[in-house]
């Protein structure tokens, strides 16, 4: 039986720890292709490059696997791989393992998630993993039976069309990882300042600076989960369509109506 052809990719570059440890575990797997930023795309979200060239190449890292270093975004990557260097399409897309949370509303700004989603778009089962540790030392290996698990059942039990997964872990060892849970994103948002500093030739400049407010404590919550000791797995999807406020919104966008009363 033919393996399954994975594609791996990442925002925090192709030579870094998460991904180089995400490509080990994916060799055990199937036959695995890598492409992945030539450098860290961290918080691109679904970026893509359209006023400047792309380019890729291959290069020689580590393992069976092939890999190319590409000039582009995490989407990039994706659109790339799809149209120019894959021969026939992936069985799956596997994004990170990126250094640090994508849960919540981290999702939208993330690069890693972006790129499952750009696969889910073109119709691909894809994940995003992530680990709550942003060391470039961290231990990646606790979660690996985890992360293969979720990848053979994915590629077991096809989701709709659409659909991807964002998995989050807990920075734990593997004994105290209690197991796993689907969830639904929490009600979270950055507050956000902007750090007012002055460069050695006078001119102002800002760094941005900040903390994380959960403001969502519900059972079925991935943030609740993480603190618990669980890794999180949200089903997404692209379509942001509010679904629930289309009647009302037909109600007071009536022009015709109000035409008519006239």
């Amino acid at each position: 039986m033919e393996r399954p052809l994975i594609l791996v990719t990442n925002d925090d570059g192709i030579t870094a720890p998460g991904i180089r440890n995400l490509v080990n575990f994916m060799n055990e797997i199937g036959e695995v292709i890598v492409v992945a930023p030539d450098s860290p795309q961290s918080g691109k979200g679904h970026a893509i490059t359209i006023n400047s060239t792309l380019s890729y190449e291959e290069v020689n890292l580590d393992g069976p696997q092939t890999d190319f270093s590409c000039s582009g975004t995490p989407v990039d990557c994706v659109k790339m791989a799809l149209d120019k260097i894959l021969t026939r399409r992936p069985d799956i897309v596997v994004s990170g393992i990126n250094h640090g949370a994508n849960s919540s509303i981290n999702v939208i700004y993330s690069g890693t998630m972006s790129a499952a989603v750009e696969a889910g778009v073109e119709g691909i089962p894809a994940i995003g993993f992530s680990l709550l540790d942003f060391s470039w030392e961290a231990d990646f290996t606790q979660a690996k039976e985890y992360i293969q698990n979720i990848v053979k059942r994915t590629l077991e039990n096809p989701m709709p069309k659409g659909i991807v997964l964002n998995v989050n872990i807990p920075k734990l060892s593997a004994e105290e990882i209690k197991g796993v849970k689907v969830c639904k994103q929490a009600h979270a948002k950055w507050e956000e300042s902007f750090d007012e500093r002055v460069n050695p030739h006078g001119k102002k400049y800002y760094w941005l600076t900040g903390y994380f407010n959960n403001m969502d404590e519900s059972e079925d919550a991935d943030e609740t989960a993480l603190a618990n000791g669980y890794i999180s797995i949200v089903p997404v999807k692209f379509d942001l369509t509010a679904y629930e406020y289309m009647k009302t919104l037909e109600d007071v966008m009536a022009f015709d109506s109000v035409k008519e009363a006239k």
